[in-house]
């Protein structure tokens, strides 16, 4: 039971504008490091993701630049399993941020607590981080990006333990879910299957529309 979670933060709504990277590693189903890094997105700040993450132009002056942090960062995603909550977004900060950089895409498998959760817990009203965090009884910093990629992690080891499947492969499979993969040439998303919508009844009138003799006409 061994992968890495993580978390971006971004300064404005373009995904190629990282501001601050967390990553959990867990190995044998237990936390063994944390790391969180402040990034200088070498992008101006939008008030909005200011407002929700707390990170200003002040606090990243001075740190490493995406493209700067690649060779520490690397390391920690290559060939491994990694897990983050609405993969979709924090995949396609990553991939943006190397396109920025013109740097080859590592390889590794990957997988998304939001979905899975979405699958695995049909009756909650809302699969935002902080309301699985909370229905977990985790404590949480929300948009913290270590707090987040430390949350993640601990709700993908609920979800295992829930399944009793020691490893995510497994669990996504189980629930008919197709894993995520990031490549040198590419990627695919990770995806749940939609669900089944019910057919729709023939209409009242339909149903019960009148007869008529052929006469009648």
């Amino acid at each position: 039971m061994d992968f890495v979670a993580i978390d971006f933060e971004t300064a404005n709504a373009n995904r190629s504008s990282a501001c601050s990277l967390g990553l959990v590693e867990v190995q044998g189903g237990v936390i063994t490091s944390e790391q969180v890094w402040l990034i200088d997105p070498e992008q101006p700040f939008d008030y909005r993701n200011i407002q929700i993450h707390g990170i200003t132009p002040a606090m990243v002056s001075g740190m490493p630049t995406f493209h700067e942090l690649w060779p520490t960062l690397e390391p920690y995603l290559q060939g491994k399993q990694v897990v983050a909550h609405n993969a979709s977004f924090d995949m396609s900060v990553l991939r943006y941020c190397l396109d920025q950089c013109d740097v080859a895409y590592p390889s590794f498998q990957y997988f998304c607590t939001y979905l899975l959760s979405k699958k695995m817990l049909p009756d909650m009203s809302s699969y935002k981080l902080n309301v699985i965090a909370a229905y977990y009884d985790i404590a949480l910093n929300h948009h913290e990006a270590l707090d987040d990629a430390r949350a993640c992690a601990k709700i993908l080891l609920k979800l295992l333990a829930q399944d009793n499947h020691a490893d995510p492969v497994q669990l996504s499979k189980a629930h008919g879910c197709k894993v995520g993969s990031i490549f040198a040439e590419g990627y695919t998303p990770f995806s749940a299957p939609a669900k089944k919508r019910p057919k729709k009844a023939a209409s009242s009138y339909l149903n019960n529309r009148p007869t008529f003799p052929s006469s009648y006409f």
